[in-house]
């Protein structure tokens, strides 16, 4: 099958191969798809660049996908033969993900995709959908109280402002370009900040009469942090998904702990399988009421994977794809 791999971290032009590799054999539990379109995410970036080690000696990397199961192991519903599906931790401590005309993943990371949604759609999901929908109710119900997501025009951002607005929220949502403060505003949030011009913590004080927000989405809680303790209300919670801006914190604990705040981390790979099962439930029903808004970047070729992984080094907005 026509697959890209590597065999060493490092940048993409020197480590990303795409040639033939042998179709994968379904292991008990898996089932087989032949995947229409790959998503590119920071993190099959970061993960080929040396982010973290790597556990095998060659890597079909890609963790969200999507595409139809052709073929399952003896333990697995036959039923499902035929059912199209968006993918989710494909490459998830496993080596061969879904930089391929066909990938194996166990039964539960193929996800049922709505007949009316497009496999390029389904192909965004997968890390960005679920850690927003993580970091909006990890912590209970939002409807009514007031909800900040830092980033908002980024592929996570993006997601947990719409799940927040679903789910009842006032959304204070954040960007720096002009592209994406348009973008932003045009999802219907109630309030966009130009993190440019303006403090966020001023802002959400401003529109909540001093008491703050009950919920902070951070896409970098070190750089954010001051802001954030200024914004967020007493008993209120800070999620945060990266911080790559300043990756070690100086924490101000006892600032924290008199006001009772929450500081949650999400790292989607090894959420809690019944909030896995929460967040897939809850995305496919927005998929099935076309609920949900999707940003694409540049769409690639298989060929051209290294420009696809290049993209998203160079700060693209929107899902960048490769089409197996």
């Amino acid at each position: 099958m026509r697959a890209a791999w590597y065999t060493r971290q490092g940048p993409a032009s020197e480590v990303l191969h795409v040639g033939d590799q042998p179709e994968p054999p379904p292991q008990p539990g898996d089932v087989i798809v032949r995947v229409a379109v790959s998503a590119v995410n920071p993190s099959d970036v970061k993960a080929r660049e040396g982010f973290r080690p790597m556990l095998f000696p060659l890597v079909i990397p890609h963790s969200d996908a999507a595409g139809e199961i052709v073929a399952v192991a003896a333990d697995v519903d036959p039923g499902r033969i035929g059912e199209r599906v968006w993918l989710r931790e494909a490459q998830w401590r496993r080596p061969h993900g879904a930089a391929a005309r066909y990938t194996a993943v166990p039964a539960d990371r193929a996800c049922r995709l709505p007949g009316n949604v497009p496999f390029d759609v389904g192909a965004c999901l997968g890390i960005p959908a679920l850690t927003a929908h993580r970091c909006v109710v990890a912590d209970g119900p939002v409807s009514g109280a007031v909800v900040v997501v830092r980033g908002a025009a980024g592929r996570v951002g993006r997601y947990a402002a719409q799940i927040a607005m679903l789910e009842g929220a006032t959304v204070i949502a954040t960007a720096r370009r002009d592209a994406d403060l348009s973008d932003v505003a045009a999802l219907g949030v109630q309030h966009v900040v130009d993190e440019r011009e303006d403090s966020v913590a001023d802002h959400v004080l401003e529109i909540t009469d001093g008491r703050g927000a009950a919920r902070i989405v951070e896409v970098d809680f070190g750089t954010n942090l001051e802001d954030a303790l200024r914004a967020v209300a007493n008993n209120g919670v800070i999620s945060a998904y990266a911080s790559m801006g300043t990756p070690r914190v100086v924490l101000p604990f006892y600032d924290l702990m008199m006001r009772n705040i929450t500081l949650r981390t999400v790292l989607v790979y090894d959420m809690p399988h019944d909030a896995k099962l929460a967040a897939i439930s809850a995305v496919t029903r927005w998929l099935e009421d076309d609920a949900l808004d999707h940003r694409f970047g540049p769409r690639f070729a298989l060929d051209d994977i290294v420009g696809a992984h290049e993209a998203i080094e160079g700060g693209v907005r929107g899902v960048v794809t490769v089409q197996s």
